[in-house]
């Protein structure tokens, strides 16, 4: 098969970016190349041997399948580090790799998890004190301590953080455990597809048989009747079996409309937590982290200037990346005056006079979707439209940094917005294309004004 190894491995990584968060793109898969491929065999050079460890324990499946749908064969992989000899870049190929390469299956439960969310990367304070000790209860001591553990709290105060925290760390404890970390609209959607294609046995035995299970977003079960009966015969399985369960919500469980008695009773049974809006120590504290992760040393003045000007973890990280972006734009450190000339249209939200949660909520509600799906990796066409139109709509009506809109919506590359955006533009030029992005930004309006 002639293949081009450049333009294989664009097309690969491409397909990867809108399926992995951005910041293990750019640090893992961007910096790689297709060496050769022979023999139905792809060479993957790293940049590093840490860089290859880590692909080919977290990421083997994921890119041998991709490999694999953009060349139609049954593909093998060999990944070799970087190594410096003479003064010259040169790869390793020998067998110790390809042995090591063949045999690594990277651990499907992980797949969603991010690395970054672990309890040492988490800001603890008063608002959230109480959910992080009894999350670090649960992942010391899972299905013994509290079955199931519920917390509850307003977007963007940390509870994805938390339980992806509580999943790293009896990861880190047992390499073997069965760990599933699931949003509510894909748990339906595994449902949904079992009913149909009439394999609910495969769907049954997939989440009856793992140690940890946890769901994201559970309010989005209500009203689901089919859903909800398989989920309460898997929480009952469970807890029978000794497993642990975790659960999250933006409210308690008896608030949860059209959620049935049963379940919210199941919901109830174990402990429920809630994390209160954060409080200017946590915003601070938040800051200080992510400022670090961008590598950017941010001085505490200018850390408790930014917190005053944000309400949640997305904001404060989205005005923290429109500060760096301007700062590095104009050569110049992060002071209070480049501060408050980032921020303050940002702030006041331009001439639009709406919020960027607002118009990705009133986006989904448009093209009626659930806030999740705007910001998974699914790649369904009427989710694209609405996705590109989301992207058009913050960056031509709020002029937001495309790195920021990425962010916003589910960690995508800035090249991922900016083709979503040339996409809506050259959609304009038809009349009905025209007049449907009119008619988004005229709802929109009155949807919040």
């Amino acid at each position: 098969m002639d293949i081009d190894n450049g333009l294989l491995w664009k097309r690969v990584l491409g397909e990867i970016e809108v399926q992995v968060s951005r910041g293990k793109f750019v640090s893992l898969f961007k910096p790689t190349s297709l060496l050769s491929f022979d023999n139905n065999t792809a060479t993957i050079a790293c940049p590093s041997t840490m860089v290859k460890d880590l692909l080919q324990k977290r990421f083997f499946q994921l890119i041998k399948k991709t490999l694999d749908t953009h060349t139609g064969l049954n593909t093998e992989i060999v990944f070799v580090p970087k190594i410096i000899t003479s003064g010259k870049e040169q790869y390793s190929t020998s067998p110790l790799f390809r042995n090591v390469a063949e045999k690594t299956i990277a651990p499907k439960h992980l797949e969603r998890v991010n690395p970054d969310y672990t309890f040492q990367t988490l800001a603890v304070s008063g608002s959230n004190q109480l959910a992080y000790v009894s999350a670090t209860t649960v992942a010391q001591k899972i299905g013994k301590s509290y079955n199931p553990l519920f917390i509850y709290g307003p977007v963007g105060v940390g509870k994805t953080h938390l339980m992806q925290a509580i999943a790293n760390e009896v990861y880190k404890k047992n390499e073997d455990s069965k760990i599933i970390y699931i949003t509510s609209e894909e748990f339906t959607n595994e449902v949904v597809e079992a009913i149909r294609g009439n394999d609910t046995a495969r769907m049954k035995k997939r989440f009856r048989s793992v140690n940890l299970l946890i769901i994201d977003d559970v309010q989005f079960f209500a009203g689901k009747e089919r859903v909800q009966e398989e989920l309460f015969h898997t929480f009952n399985s469970l807890v029978d079996m000794g497993a642990q369960i975790v659960l999250s919500s933006d409210r308690p469980p008896p608030e949860i409309r059209k959620l049935e008695k049963r379940l919210s009773s199941r919901f109830s049974g174990g402990l429920t937590v809630d994390i209160e809006p954060l409080d200017f120590e946590l915003k601070t504290a938040i800051l200080l982290i992510k400022a670090k992760k961008y590598g950017i040393d941010l001085a505490i003045d200018a850390a408790k200037k930014i917190a005053e000007r944000a309400e949640d973890a997305r904001e404060l990280e989205g005005n923290l990346l429109r500060i760096i972006t301007e700062s590095q734009r104009k050569k110049t450190n992060i002071t209070p005056t480049l501060i408050d000339q980032a921020l303050s249209n940002n702030q006041k939200e331009h001439a639009f006079g709406l919020h960027p949660d607002d118009i990705i909520r009133g986006v989904c509600s448009f093209y009626n979707i659930k806030l999740p799906q705007i910001r998974s990796s699914k790649r369904s066409a009427y989710l694209v439209k609405a996705r590109q139109v989301c992207m058009y709509v913050l960056k031509k009506k709020l002029n937001l940094p495309y790195v920021e809109i990425g962010n916003m919506l589910g960690g995508r590359d800035h090249t991922t917005i900016i083709h979503g955006v040339e996409k809506i533009e050259k959609l304009l030029v038809n009349r009905e294309s025209a007049g449907e992005i009119m008619g988004i930004t005229s709802y929109l309006k009155e949807k919040f004004q």
